[in-house]
């Protein structure tokens, strides 16, 4: 059964009421969903995105150069996983920035032997910065620490109740799947993660399980992972 598990959140899991920023309710209630699951005994690793505060994507479409545009999402991550870090200090759970940009007062620099010290020795291991390059999204970027940090399973938190064939946000009435492989999320264009992610973990053979971020939290996590009503698995 799973041990290690990669956790990829949306930046907007750090929102409640408002619509940018980082809400201290929202940081201690992520805590303590993370320091159940490790309660439950799993290894916990998080790539968390920094659209709660900026979106470098957005901001190139206004005329701004990607690579600087890029860099400042990147900076985001980074302000967000110390608000995450020091939530999860604060009910007493071990846990360790560590960035893909070297910012060596704020957070550990990214090297792989130190993240898998930190993430044996029990703590619960932020990963920041997206790669580290422009050009890549913390999708890649979670896959690129999925596989590194040889995970059991690599979890995308996202608004839906898994994998529609079509966007339910949009069309109610789309199929949801229970289950399907990388091949069929290539083949039907589905844009679940976009697909130098999902070339990765397909490569490597990292299973991937979608879910409604709104679901973490409200069951034990190992009871989420079963449930097939609100995720998709994919394989």
């Amino acid at each position: 059964m799973y041990r290690r598990v990669l956790l990829k959140l949306s930046g907007e899991m750090l929102l409640v009421q408002e619509q940018v920023g980082i809400e201290q309710a929202a940081c201690d209630h992520l805590a303590k969903i993370l320091k159940g699951m490790q309660e439950e005994g799993f290894q916990v690793c998080v790539v968390i995105g920094g659209g709660n505060l900026f979106r470098g994507v957005r901001l190139s479409e206004k005329g701004v150069a990607r690579t600087p545009a890029d860099q400042m999402g990147m900076l985001a991550t980074l302000m967000n996983g110390v608000a995450l870090e020091q939530a999860l200090h604060g009910i007493g759970a071990q846990a360790v920035v560590m960035s893909a940009l070297q910012c060596p007062q704020v957070a550990e620099t990214y090297q792989w032997e130190r993240a898998q010290k930190f993430a044996l020795e029990g703590k619960i291991v932020i990963f920041v910065g997206g790669t580290g390059n422009p050009y890549f999204t913390t999708d890649t970027a979670a896959a690129l620490r999925a596989c590194e940090m040889e995970v059991d399973l690599l979890v995308k938190a996202t608004k839906v109740d898994g994998i529609y064939a079509a966007d339910p946000l949009l069309h109610t009435e789309a199929e949801r799947f229970e289950s399907m492989s990388y091949m069929e999320i290539l083949q039907r264009q589905l844009g679940v993660m976009d697909n130098t992610a999902i070339a990765l973990c397909l490569k490597e053979n990292i299973p991937l399980f979608v879910m409604n971020m709104n679901r973490l939290g409200t069951r034990p996590f190992r009871e989420l992972l079963t449930d097939r009503s609100h995720g998709t698995m994919v394989s």
